[in-house]
């Protein structure tokens, strides 16, 4: 049976926000997602993640649950209000914060659970946003972003060998800054590139640190996520191929083209023109191959077309209809999702082609459709998952074995059903049912499904 290299890690991943709830407990600040989940209609089912899982209180049990599906590692992220409830600089660091994520760590260690480190996962801290606009003011926020990267370098460096400074900067730019979808729900065509920029400064700023004060004594490595759907061309038409390429410039190269190439793609230039903020000579110097690897989050697959009214994308159509009529594969519970294996073996392998860095899947699963109508006895069973699961593991497989992409990673989203952000909690992506009445925690057929195959492709 092919194997996985010897030193490929596996596991699940969470969102600090998505699972902690407690967002008042232990000295904890509020952080934008507090406030924006406050607003009428922005949250499909009104919710927030006051409660999440309770994973602030429950932890333990959480990694009890790693441990009983076998996973080598556990990607999760820290709740920047937790740590510095203020957020800035000269703000009070708070001491239960580092406390309670230095416990988790030990613990996960403790089980042999290696702990990849996510800085920020979109939770920024409130008053940050209120004393200077947050993300939009480049000279406060990105000195703010490495004084909180120092204090968890310091904090956890010498137990942390594995850090991710931002989680799918996209999400925070487009979702959070153009369509209002995310917080801190602004609607704008300039913010999202002020936003972009400052993201990919306070990312890079934070390496140069990690590599100049912390990286020889803690013996780690960081880099950064960034998210993309594979683009699959509608024909070989050369505006349909034209198409495919400038969606994933939309997506995925507007951050990765000047971390790694140090420049944006040229689609982008072309269309978005003077609102875009380059970087000064200065600034790329520290941006340029400022990624130890390539952090990866992908979940499927869409069929593009030339055309479109969406700038965010590139003015690109997408959906899953092949010419034939045929859908690309099995519909999730969200729209955006289907089922195609074989679009994340294409993904691995540009990404490798055009970065040559050795990725790490740092997010990949499946919401199976109306899991949250089914009575437990059935959602427990969720065969569409496995599905998922199962031809994207074997992708990953492909790729690696045959395709010699060098894949040391992926992480299953997620370990658990949490908040799902503006869905609230009607969207389920654990491998874990969570019952969000009792928070008792139920092992998903999935869960088996992926301790068993990884059991079998990897050597001890």
């Amino acid at each position: 049976m092919a194997q996985l290299p010897s030193d490929f890690v596996w596991g699940f991943a969470t969102a600090s926000y998505q699972i902690e709830g407690s967002t008042t407990a232990g000295g904890r600040g509020p952080s934008i997602w507090d406030s924006f989940c406050k607003t009428p209609g922005k949250i499909r089912d009104g919710s927030s993640g006051d409660t999440a899982t309770d994973s602030y209180r429950l932890w333990r049990e959480d990694v009890e649950l790693l441990k009983s599906y076998g996973v080598k590692a556990y990607r999760f992220s820290l709740s920047w209000s937790r740590i510095i409830p203020l957020g800035g600089r000269g703000d009070p660091v708070n001491g239960e914060g580092i406390s309670f994520y230095r416990s988790l760590i030990e613990e996960l260690l403790k089980n042999d659970i290696v702990p990849f480190i996510t800085l920020y996962h979109w939770d920024l801290p409130q008053a940050l946003d209120e004393r200077y606009g947050g993300w939009l003011n480049k000279e406060e926020i990105v000195k703010d972003y490495v004084n909180y990267a120092k204090v968890c370098f310091e904090a956890f460096g010498d137990l942390v060998k594995n850090w991710i400074t931002h989680n799918e900067p996209w999400a925070v730019t487009i979702l959070g800054y153009e369509k209002g979808a995310f917080a801190p729900g602004h609607q704008s065509n300039t913010e999202p590139w002020i936003v972009n920029h400052n993201l990919i400064l306070a990312h890079a700023h934070a390496v140069k640190l990690y590599r100049e004060q912390y990286k020889q004594a803690q013996g780690g490595q960081i880099g950064i996520t960034l998210d993309c759907h594979w683009q699959l061309p509608y024909d070989d038409s050369p505006e349909n191929v034209a198409a495919a390429q400038r969606g994933i410039d939309f997506k995925l190269g507007r951050f990765a083209d000047p971390i790694y190439k140090g420049t944006y793609p040229a689609s982008v230039i072309e269309i978005i023109g003077d609102r875009l903020v380059y970087f000064s000579p200065e600034e790329l110097a520290v941006v340029v191959g400022s990624s130890d690897f390539f952090g990866l989050n992908t979940y499927t697959t869409q069929v593009v077309k030339a055309g479109g009214d969406d700038e965010s994308n590139g003015f690109v159509k997408t959906g899953f209809t092949r010419q034939d009529g045929s859908q690309l594969g099995t519909q999730a519970h969200v729209p955006w999702l289907q089922t195609y294996p074989p679009g994340f073996r294409l993904l691995l392998n540009y990404l490798w082609d055009s970065y040559k860095l050795p990725i790490y899947v740092t997010e990949n699963g499946f919401t199976v459709k109306d899991e949250n109508s089914l009575p437990l006895e059935e959602a427990i069973h969720d065969a569409d998952r496995i599905e998922y699961f199962h031809g994207y593991v074997n992708a990953m497989l492909q790729a690696i074995q045959e395709d010699n992409v060098p894949v040391k990673g992926y992480f299953g989203w997620s370990l658990l059903d949490n908040f799902e952000w503006a869905d609230g909690y009607q969207t389920r992506f654990g491998v874990t049912y969570v019952d969000y009445t009792t928070q008792k925690r139920y092992p998903k057929d999935s869960a088996r499904f992926l301790k068993k195959w990884f059991s079998e492709h990897t050597s001890e």
